[in-house]
């Protein structure tokens, strides 16, 4: 286990690389076998979306590696930085019961069995050399941005939120040099934009076509998308927060249905307004405030015209978006209209 000077990290069964030198090092040897190398960045607090991520980078490459790092450049000053949830001893363990088994055609019965290869669990210090601010114009340094294309969607609730991501992914792809790299369908923007941002930075390790979006991880009760942020749900919160996906589905089928899309807009805002009602109704001590809710097109991002139909975008994938405050949790949820296997899968 490679580890900071000091530094008292938990026990694993998986090596844990706690400086870019060290696990090049790693990477080095990797190269020279010829190995294929998945790569699934997180910032801890794994839940079960986390894990369809790394059991889908374990089938398809011979080696994995998982980031664990909360990114500072990626929070605006007045989010939650310091209250984010920070698990490391609960992921590691749920990283050390990840296994696939891979058959040898031309043996006889013989198997090998696919383990998470290393963890990458960087200091702040060792992924922004220069300092990091939260506050944007305090800091100094490289940063990243892909312009025009971190506007819309989330980006016009959080600005400077993908400037943060762009970077922090750059550096990441930079240090892991992954073959192949996976990200969840729940953050549609991120993964597309950071396909554009590799295939822009002509990036290698991996190139546009190896960045993979997979379909959001949901609980099995309400179809609620899972995210780490759903710990801060209260028990009156969890038993609403399904209604951002009950809204975005009135929406898909008033779509399907050749409503325009400000029709198929209303008809969201008219679930989350009946969930409100049926929330006092019910005694529930919770808030509900949705931020937005809106179509896209998948490839440039740019708001879909209020009158447009389904049948006007010729199958184009269209992205139906939305973010609902539950009290102080922000969920976000999303449904890719049209081919969305061109997209995610």
């Amino acid at each position: 286990m490679q580890t900071a000077v000091g530094t008292q990290l938990p026990p694993s069964s998986i090596p844990i690389y706690t400086t870019v030198a060290a696990y090049r090092e790693w990477r080095r040897r990797a190269f020279e076998e010829r190995r294929t190398v998945g790569f699934v960045p997180t910032m801890g607090a794994l839940h079960e979306g986390h894990i369809s991520l790394v059991k889908r980078s374990l089938a398809e490459n011979d080696l994995t590696v998982v980031s664990i790092f909360v990114n500072p450049a990626q929070f605006a000053p007045h989010e939650d930085l310091a209250t984010y949830p920070r698990t490391l001893p609960q992921d590691l363990e749920k990283l050390s019961m990840q296994s696939y088994v891979v058959s040898d055609p031309e043996s006889t019965g013989a198997s090998t069995i696919r383990k998470p290869s290393a963890v990458f669990l960087p200091s702040v210090s060792e992924m922004y050399p220069s300092g990091i601010s939260q506050d944007t114009a305090e800091q100094k340094g490289t940063f990243v941005e892909v312009k025009g294309y971190s506007h819309q969607m989330e980006g016009k609730t959080r600005p400077t939120f993908f400037r943060g991501v762009a970077t922090v992914v750059t550096k990441l792809f930079n240090a892991i040099e992954p073959t192949n790299a996976y990200f969840g369908q729940k953050d549609i923007q991120q993964g597309l934009l950071l396909r554009r941002l590799a295939r822009d930075l002509l990036l290698s390790h991996p190139d546009h076509e190896h960045i993979h979006i997979v379909p959001t991880a949901r609980d099995p009760s309400d179809e609620l998308a899972l995210s780490s942020r759903n710990a801060y749900l209260t028990a009156d919160g969890r038993r609403v927060a399904a209604t951002l996906r009950e809204a975005l589905q009135a929406a898909e089928a008033a779509w399907l249905q050749g409503f325009a899309k400000s029709e198929c807009v209303e008809k969201a805002l008219q679930v989350v307004e009946s969930r409100k009602s049926r929330a006092s109704a019910e005694g529930l001590h919770v808030e509900l405030r949705l931020d937005y809710v809106e179509l896209n097109n998948a490839d440039d991002f740019e708001v879909v015209d209020p009158q447009t139909t389904k049948n006007e975008m010729e199958s184009r994938p269209v992205i139906l978006s939305g973010a609902l405050w539950v009290d102080k949790t922000r969920l976000i949820d999303n449904i890719i209209l049209g081919e969305a296997n061109r997209i995610v899968g």
